[in-house]
C-alpha cells in the first residue's frame, strides 16, 4: 500500500490534575469538577481520504471490535451527521495504555472528528464538533477544544485556564480499571463541595486549588486494586503523586525532566512508565492549522 497519501495527526494523553464528584443526575451521570491538562505524549493516527464512502481501520486494536472502537464510531458519526459520501483508511500507532485514565479513546475520537472535518471539507465549527464528541464520551469535548480547562457538568462545561506546565512521571501497574465499575461503586463519594470558581480564574489560584484538591475515585481504586495502592504509596515518597481519572495511571510531579528520570530509573519491577511534559495546548491544534495552510 502506498503510504504517501497518509497524513499523520497527534492524539495526546490528558491528566485530571484533580477530580471531584460533586453530584449525580437522575439519569445516572455524575456531576464533576476537574482540571484537564494535556501531555506532550500520545498515540499517532494516520488518515488517507478516498471516495469509497467506507471507513476502514487498517490497524485493529486487540480485543476491541472495530464497530466498538471510538475511532470508527467518530468517523461514522461525522459521516452520518453531515451526509458526507467520502471514505477514509485509518492507521493508529497505539502507545497509550487502555484502562489507564489518560483518555486515549476519547483523544482518538477527537483527533478523527477534527482531522476528518478538514480532510472531508465539512468545516463544522468547533463547538458543534465538541457537541458531537460528547455523544461519544464525556472526555471527548476537552480534546476537541484543545486547551487546558477547568471542567464542570459531566466534563463538558469548559473554562480555559493555564496551570503550571510541570514534568510528569506517569506510571501504571499491571492492571486495567473499568470506569463504569468505579462510578458504579456504592462507596464513591458523590457530594464533594463545589469549588465555584469564577470565569476570572487566576492561574496562581488554580495551582493552589489543584494542590488542595484530590481525586474522589482514588479511594475506591486503592481499596479494590492493591497494585495501584502499593505503587501510589511508593511514589508519594519521592514526589507529589495522584491518580488520573479512574486510574490505573498515577502521575508524579517534578520541576525538571532530570528529576523525573531519576525516580523512573528506580521504579519497582513490572511497572510501565513514561515521562512527559504537561502542556496547556493540544499539539492537535497546530496539526489542524497546518493542514488549513
Amino acid at each position: 500500500m502506498n503510504t504517501a497519501n497518509f497524513i499523520s495527526f497527534p492524539s495526546p494523553a490528558k491528566l485530571n490534575l484533580f477530580l471531584h464528584v460533586v453530584g449525580q443526575r437522575p439519569n445516572g451521570y455524575h456531576e464533576l469538577e476537574t482540571v484537564f491538562q494535556f501531555l506532550d505524549y500520545g498515540d499517532t493516527i494516520e488518515l488517507s481520504v478516498n471516495n469509497s464512502n467506507t471507513i476502514e481501520l487498517l490497524t485493529p486494536i486487540k480485543g476491541v471490535n472495530n464497530s466498538d472502537n471510538l475511532i470508527c464510531k467518530a468517523a461514522k458519526l461525522l459521516q452520518n451527521q453531515t451526509k458526507c459520501d467520502l471514505g477514509v483508511q485509518i492507521k493508529i500507532n497505539k502507545i497509550l495504555p487502555m484502562g489507564g485514565g489518560l483518555g486515549g479513546g476519547s483523544s482518538n475520537a477527537a483527533t478523527i472528528l477534527l482531522a476528518l472535518n478538514k480532510l472531508w471539507n465539512i468545516n463544522l465549527p468547533i463547538n458543534q464538533l465538541a457537541e458531537l464528541g460528547l455523544s461519544l464520551g464525556a472526555d471527548v469535548p476537552i480534546f476537541v477544544k484543545g486547551y487546558a480547562a477547568f471542567a464542570q457538568g459531566i466534563g463538558e462545561v469548559l473554562t480555559p485556564i493555564s496551570p503550571t506546565e510541570y514534568w510528569y512521571l506517569v506510571s501504571k501497574p499491571s492492571c486495567s480499571i473499568s470506569t463504569q465499575d468505579v462510578f458504579g461503586s456504592p462507596d464513591l463519594v458523590r457530594n464533594t463541595p463545589k469549588l465555584l470558581l469564577s470565569e476570572n480564574i487566576n492561574n496562581k489560584d488554580i495551582d493552589l486549588q489543584i494542590e488542595t484538591c484530590h481525586n474522589d475515585c482514588e479511594t475506591i481504586v486503592i481499596k479494590n486494586y492493591p497494585k495501584v495502592a502499593n505503587l501510589l504509596a511508593w511514589l508519594i515518597e519521592y514526589a507529589p503523586s495522584r491518580m488520573t481519572g479512574t486510574g490505573a495511571c498515577i502521575f508524579s510531579r517534578f520541576n525538571s525532566e532530570h528529576e523525573a528520570k531519576k525516580v523512573q530509573s528506580t521504579l519497582p519491577e513490572g511497572i510501565e512508565s513514561f515521562i512527559a511534559k504537561g502542556i496547556n495546548q493540544s499539539p492537535l491544534i497546530d496539526a489542524i492549522k497546518n493542514l488549513a495552510n
